[in-house]
């Protein structure tokens, strides 16, 4: 992979989690295998290489993918106006979260707590998908900016839900934050869209 095709991995896994967040939104459901992806991420620390954040391939951000190229495209007939809102909104925070130390060494130390929970429990048992909630209450959520979730009231007001609609929403942001360490620039996506959408298609295809 190039260094742009890395960066892609990570921006796909930024629109994967505001895809599966839309998903959940909308009608309460998504698959194990797509979750524990994301979950997953969030305890990956030393990867060899953008691709093992995600389990060594790129099978479950294949809808990250094709939200991120529709956005790219601007087509509007093919758009994912939530997932892309989401995304952005992402990247925001992440900046933000960047300029907090404190935050970071929060996430740290509960993140290894999390690490000892999914031993014991396993990767999408809800004792972790709660754990990875509250983390993302307690810190991304203090922030002045909020993403605020569209979609059936049924399933946002249900506590299960709600855990894994913020579990995802803080999987999104270890995807911005490995986006950043690569390279990547909220500028590419206005600038660089001919570039990206190149090198995109053929992980699409893959």
């Amino acid at each position: 992979m190039n260094p742009t095709q890395e960066q892609l991995v990570a921006l796909g896994a930024v629109f994967e989690s505001a895809v599966l967040v839309d998903k959940l939104a909308r009608t309460g459901q998504i698959g194990e295998p797509a979750l524990g992806c994301m979950l997953g991420s969030l305890l990956v620390r030393n990867p060899q290489n953008t691709l093992e954040v995600y389990g060594g391939d790129d099978l479950n951000l294949r809808d990250g993918y094709r939200a991120l190229a529709s956005s790219l495209e601007r087509d509007p007939a093919s758009l994912q106006r939530e997932p892309l809102r989401y995304a952005l909104a992402l990247l925001g925070l992440e900046r933000q979260l960047a300029k907090r130390d404190d935050l970071l060494q929060i996430m740290g130390s509960r993140l290894d707590q999390i690490q000892q929970q999914v031993e014991h429990f396993g990767l999408v048992h809800e004792n972790v998908i709660a754990a990875c909630g509250s983390l993302y209450q307690d810190t991304i959520s203090t922030f002045r900016q909020r993403i605020q979730v569209q979609g059936d009231m049924r399933h946002l007001q249900q506590p299960s839900n709600a855990s894994r609609i913020r579990a995802l929403l803080l999987a999104g942001i270890r995807a911005a934050r490995l986006w950043r360490q690569l390279g990547g620039h909220r500028w590419q996506l206005v600038f660089s869209r001919g570039k990206l959408l190149k090198e995109l298609y053929p992980l699409l295809r893959g």
